[in-house]
Order: structure tokens, then C-alpha cells, then sequence
């Protein structure tokens, strides 16, 4: 007996789907990629959702339609395989399979230039070949689309595997979502903190960032439910804590550090960058004025024993940079270009130490005890 994808087609015809109470074909659930080698028959099943709960039934049913409809003797069973048009939402902790390292770049208090940092520890090291991506994650004051001029893009959704993914703007070699780019950048971002968290999730759950390298997070100043959210979100490789040389910043530093290496977080301190270390004109590169105090961030990083990554100049060029949507480090012959440079060397440095040596981390279980 010969067989030829009609019979099979018509077979498949009267079986109804329960959910909508539809024959398979005029449901549209059969897929095009019917073969026969012989008796031996395969196809696909689509289906909505992953988790249908009438997959198995409605397979085993399709099974039976072949073999009542065409003959005794196809060899189906086990040959009909099952798609759906959604894709399975990945566990917490098993997000972003891709990507190698997570770095969350944290200040205890705002105005210490930590998204300056951030956005050029990125580019530095994407200049060094490494595939690099950046969540702007400071919701209520996004900055990064200024920093990298890109305040009026608007990234696009595009179906993979059945789901719609956010494709992150790209620039200068970096893979960037902010809320920045969903808001009116006029206006202020006043959301209660479980619309920020759920926002902030949709940016990592639901963007396409692919294969990285680095993925730097830009976290809000403080310690607040969005710094919560990541850490029970993404399973972070380890933490960067900005601050300047003043008491008052370095005192909110101590309290961002404990944050990350207390027993409920639990998330390593790569280390302390300090910036505004001291002002440097650029026709005089040697002189340094130490305008907020000496070597603050220095001393704190000895007292708690963590790695100081860097200490990173006051130059014109990195406010003129930031207001023109060009990064700094992408001038790796500046004064502050080298200092960018150098911090994200130590940073491959120390995030290699930290993948040797210890084990990796674990997205954070909250007990409602």
C-alpha cells in the first residue's frame, strides 16, 4: 500500500483537539515536516504552550487515527515529536546559560560615578576582544542610553524559538538594555518597587543577550528590593563597589559591601574601584590634586580586605565623554582611557581567581519565615 501525506492529513482530521474542540488540521497543530520512508511515518504536533495538558492524550490519539485510518502496520508510535509556539520560561538561577560571568558594578550613595564606571568597564573590555553585554538595572535614574548616545533607540522584539525576545541596542561593540529606552526620557520614572522588579526581570528573562563573556550590571545606588530582585533573579559571579574618597561615601561603601558578603546574600566582592581618586588637567598629566581627600578608597579596601581594581581620575574629557554619548575608555591612549584599561585587567584577573578558586554562586533563597 502506498503512502502519500493526504492519507495522513485526512487521518489526522478526525481527531479534535479538546481545548477548542477543532480537528487537528483545521486547528493548524499539525507541522509541515511530514516524512514517510516506507511504513514508517513522523511528524510534529504544535501545540500553544509547553505544558498543555492535553499533549499526551492528543498524541496518543493522532497514534491511533494513523493506524485506524491508513493501516495496521505504519510505524508511528514514538514518531510524533512536540512543539509548542512558547517557549518554556527557564528556571531561576538556570537564566542565561550563555553568559560566562556576571558582574554587578554597586555604590552604597549616588553621585560617585559608579554607571560612569560601569559603562566604561564594558567598553574596555569589549576593546579587549571579549563579547560584553550591559543592563542599565538603576531603574529610577536610568543614564546609561545618554552615555552611549543612544537615547532614541528603541529595541525591537523578534520571535526565537517561538517567543518574543527583546534584541538589545548595540554599540561600540556592546549588547545594552536600559529602561531608558521604554520611558520618556523627560519625564521621571515613578514606579513602586514591585513594578521596578518586575521590569527589571522582563529585561533579563525576555531579552535575547546570547553568548557573552561579560555581562555588567549597573545596579541603583543604596541598597534596595531591586538589588534583592538580582540576586534572586541571576546567579552572580561577583560584585564591584564604586566609591569616591570622601568619609561619607566610603562609610556607604562599607554598608554596600556587607550587603554582598552578608550570610543572605552571599555574593563575592571582586573588589573596590575608587573614583574621583584625584584631578588631573590634561596638559599636565603628571600633577595630581586630591580635591575629595587621599587614598580613602585605598584604606578602605585594606580594613576589609578586599582587592582596590582601581583608582580612576577626575579628566574634563570623562564628563565631556559621557555627555556625548562617547565613552572615554574608547580613547585607551588617554590618561583616563588607560585608567579604564587597567581596571578591566584586573577585573579579568580577579574574575579568573574568583572562578578557580571558588564555587559559583547561587541565586539567593528568601525564607518568608
Amino acid at each position: 500500500m502506498a503512502i502519500y501525506p493526504k492519507l495522513i492529513t485526512d487521518a489526522l482530521s478526525k481527531v479534535r483537539y479538546p481545548g477548542n474542540g477543532k480537528d487537528l488540521i483545521s486547528a493548524e497543530m499539525v507541522g509541515d515536516d511530514i516524512r514517510i520512508d516506507g511504513n514508517k511515518v513522523s511528524f510534529s504536533l504544535i501545540f500553544e504552550k509547553p505544558n498543555d495538558p492535553f499533549m499526551k492524550s492528543v498524541v496518543k490519539a493522532a497514534e491511533t487515527a494513523i493506524l485506524t485510518y491508513i493501516g495496521e502496520d505504519i510505524d508511528i508510535k514514538g514518531n510524533i515529536s512536540i512543539k509548542s509556539k512558547q517557549l518554556q520560561r527557564p528556571e531561576p538561577g538556570k537564566l542565561l546559560p550563555q553568559v560566562k560571568n556576571i558582574i554587578a558594578v554597586s555604590s552604597g550613595k549616588g553621585g560617585v560615578g559608579k554607571s560612569t564606571v560601569a559603562a566604561n568597564l564594558a567598553v574596555a573590555l569589549a576593546q579587549k576582544g571579549y563579547k560584553v553585554g550591559l543592563l542599565d538595572a538603576d531603574i529610577f535614574g536610568p543614564s546609561v542610553p545618554k552615555m552611549f548616545g543612544v537615547e532614541d533607540a528603541r529595541p525591537f522584539a523578534e520571535e526565537i524559538n517561538g517567543k518574543d525576545m527583546i534584541t538589545p541596542v548595540e554599540k561600540y561593540g556592546i549588547k545594552i538594555l536600559s529602561i531608558g529606552f521604554f520611558v520618556d526620557k523627560d519625564s521621571a520614572v515613578v514606579w513602586r518597587g514591585g513594578m521596578a522588579s518586575n521590569a527589571l526581570k522582563q529585561l533579563i528573562t525576555d531579552a535575547n543577550w546570547g553568548e557573552l563573556d561579560y555581562f555588567v550590571l549597573d545596579l541603583p545606588p543604596g541598597t534596595s528590593d531591586i538589588h534583592l530582585t538580582l540576586v534572586q533573579t541571576l546567579a552572580i559571579s561577583g560584585a564591584i563597589v564604586v566609591t569616591t574618597p570622601q568619609e561619607v561615601a566610603l562609610a556607604d561603601a562599607r554598608k554596600g559591601i556587607d550587603m554582598f558578603t552578608n550570610d543572605k546574600v552571599n555574593v563575592p566582592v571582586l573588589g573596590l574601584v575608587e573614583n574621583m581618586a584625584w584631578f588631573t588637567p590634561t596638559e599636565l598629566p603628571e600633577n595630581k590634586y586630591f580635591i575629595f581627600g587621599k587614598e580613602g578608597g585605598k584604606k578602605l579596601a585594606e580594613s576589609l580586605g578586599v582587592r582596590l581594581l582601581g583608582q580612576i581620575p577626575i579628566v574634563q574629557s570623562i564628563c565631556e565623554g559621557g555627555d556625548k554619548g562617547v565613552p572615554v575608555a574608547l580613547s585607551p591612549d588617554t590618561i583616563i582611557g588607560r585608567a579604564f584599561g587597567k581596571l578591566a585587567e584586573q577585573v579579568i584577573i580577579v574574575v579568573d581567581e574568583r572562578n578557580s578558586f571558588l564555587p559559583p554562586t547561587h541565586i539567593v533563597e528568601v525564607s518568608h519565615k
